[in-house]
C-alpha cells in the first residue's frame, strides 16, 4: 500500500494528466476559441488551489479572456505596459501595479520568443510542497491552450488570405472583360492601348465603342483608391457607360447620368475622373468632356498641341454637377490623341520629381516621334518612365490610350 502522501501526489498527477488529455482532445475536436477558454477556466478551478486568476491574451491588443476570484472584474482592464514583454515567471509584487496586487505570481506564455499570453494567479499556498508542481501544471496547461488558439488564428488568417487571393484573381479576370477585345487598325483609324496595373486588379479603364459607321467614342477613366473595390466600381461604371451610349449619343446627358450612378454607388466616398470623346469620321468633328481627368494631348498634323481640358468636375463628388462645358472641334483630320491616367505623369523619380505633363509634351514636340507607330510611342514612354523612376517602385496603375486618324 502506498504512503498516503505519495498516493495523494499520484492522484494529483493523474488528475493533471487527465486534464491535459481533455484539453488536447478538445483541441483535436477543433473547439472554438471561446470553448477552449471555458475548458481552461474549468480545468484550473477543478485541479488547482488557485483562488484568483486572470488570463490576458495578445491579439493585436491585450485583452482579458478568463478572470475569476478578484474583487473587481478585469475583463475591461487595460494591461499595464510593464507586463507586455515579460518572459519569466515572476512575483507580481515586483511590478508594483496597484490593480494587480491581488495576484502573487505571473506566468508568461511564450512561443518562439513572442509573448502570447500572461497568466496572473493569486491565493496560492506558497508554503505547500505542491506549489511548484502546481505552477508547472498551470504553465503547461496555459501553453497548450494558448498555442492551440494561436495556431487556429494563423490557420484562419491563411484561409482568409487564400480566399482573398482567389477573389482577386476572379476580379482580375472580370476586369479584363472591361477592355475592348480588339482596337481598330485601318488606314483611316488606328488605336493602341497599354495597361499596367499596380496591383493584381486596378482602378483604371479605357474603351473604344463604335456608335455607327461614322461615329465612335473613346474614353479613359480612373477611380480613386485601388484594389478590388476600385475594380468593381469601374466595372459598374463601364456597364453604365455602354448602356447609356446605346440610349443616347448626347455626351452631356451621358456624363450627367454617370455622375448620378457613381454618386449612388459610392455615396460620395469615391469618385471617378473621366475623359470621353465622340469623333465623326465623315463630318471631321469631335465633341468631348473632361471630368477632372488628366488632359489628353491632341497633336495636329502641323505639330500643334492642344490640351483637352473642357468639361466638368470629377464624377461622384456631388449629386448634381454645377457645370458641364463641352469641348467641340471642327475640321479635325489627320491628328493624334494621347490619353493617359495620372499614374503616368505622377511617376516619381528618386529625387522626388514627377514625370509630369511637360515630359509628354516634350516627347510629342519632336516630329520624328509624332510619326512613329502607336505601339512604338507607348514603348518609348514606358522606357522613359522606367528611366525616370530609377529604383523607385510604381505607385499607381499606368494606362495609355492613343488614337490616330488620317
Amino acid at each position: 500500500m502506498l504512503d498516503p502522501s505519495l498516493q495523494k501526489k499520484f492522484d494529483r498527477k493523474n488528475l493533471e494528466l487527465n486534464a491535459l488529455l481533455e484539453v488536447t482532445q478538445a483541441i483535436n475536436a477543433n473547439k472554438t476559441e471561446a470553448e477552449l477558454f471555458k475548458i481552461f477556466n474549468f480545468t484550473v478551478i477543478a485541479n488547482l488551489q488557485v483562488k484568483k486568476l486572470a488570463l490576458f491574451v495578445f491579439d493585436e491588443t491585450w485583452s482579458c479572456k478568463v478572470n475569476y476570484g478578484t474583487a473587481r472584474s478585469l475583463k475591461s482592464c487595460k494591461l499595464p505596459m510593464v507586463f507586455h514583454r515579460e518572459t519569466n515567471i515572476r512575483q507580481v509584487a515586483d511590478f508594483q501595479e496597484p490593480d494587480f496586487t491581488e495576484f502573487e505570481m505571473l506566468i508568461p506564455v511564450v512561443h518562439k520568443t513572442q509573448v502570447l499570453a500572461l497568466v496572473f494567479v493569486g491565493g496560492l499556498e506558497s508554503h505547500n510542497h505542491d506549489f511548484e508542481d502546481g505552477l508547472k501544471f498551470l504553465q503547461a496547461l496555459s501553453n497548450i491552450t494558448i498555442v492551440a488558439i494561436e495556431n487556429q488564428k494563423l490557420t484562419r488568417k491563411q484561409l482568409e488570405r487564400e480566399a482573398f487571393r482567389k477573389e482577386l484573381e476572379i476580379a482580375s479576370d472580370v476586369q479584363q472583360f472591361l477592355f475592348p477585345e480588339k482596337l481598330p487598325n485601318t488606314d483611316r483609324l488606328r488605336m493602341e492601348a497599354s495597361y499596367l496595373p499596380h496591383d493584381l486588379v486596378g482602378g483604371d479603364y479605357y474603351d473604344f465603342i463604335p456608335i455607327n459607321k461614322n461615329q465612335f467614342l473613346i474614353c479613359v477613366a480612373d477611380v480613386s483608391g485601388k484594389g478590388m473595390a476600385a475594380a468593381l466600381m469601374m466595372s459598374n461604371f463601364q456597364a453604365s457607360l455602354r448602356t447609356l451610349l446605346r440610349q443616347t449619343p448626347n455626351l452631356r446627358e451621358i456624363v450627367e447620368a454617370l455622375n448620378f450612378q457613381v454618386m449612388e454607388n459610392a455615396k460620395g466616398e469615391k469618385f471617378i475622373t473621366f475623359f470621353g470623346a465622340i469623333y465623326d469620321l465623315e463630318l471631321k468633328t469631335m465633341v468631348y468632356i473632361n471630368a477632372g481627368h488628366n488632359p489628353p494631348i491632341l497633336i495636329k498634323s502641323n505639330g500643334e498641341q492642344v490640351l483637352l481640358e473642357e468639361g466638368c468636375m470629377v464624377l461622384g463628388a456631388v449629386p448634381d454637377l454645377p457645370f458641364i462645358n463641352e469641348g467641340f472641334m471642327t475640321n479635325l483630320d489627320d491628328f493624334l490623341i494621347f490619353c493617359y491616367t495620372d499614374g503616368v505623369t505622377e511617376t516619381v523619380s528618386e529625387n522626388g520629381e514627377d514625370f509630369g505633363l511637360e515630359s509628354l509634351q516634350a516627347y510629342f514636340s519632336k516630329a520624328d516621334n509624332r510619326v512613329k507607330d502607336l505601339s512604338t510611342i507607348h514603348q518609348d514612354i514606358i522606357v522613359a518612365l522606367d528611366t525616370h523612376k530609377g529604383r523607385n517602385p510604381y505607385h499607381d496603375d499606368i494606362t495609355m490610350l492613343s488614337c490616330r486618324v488620317g
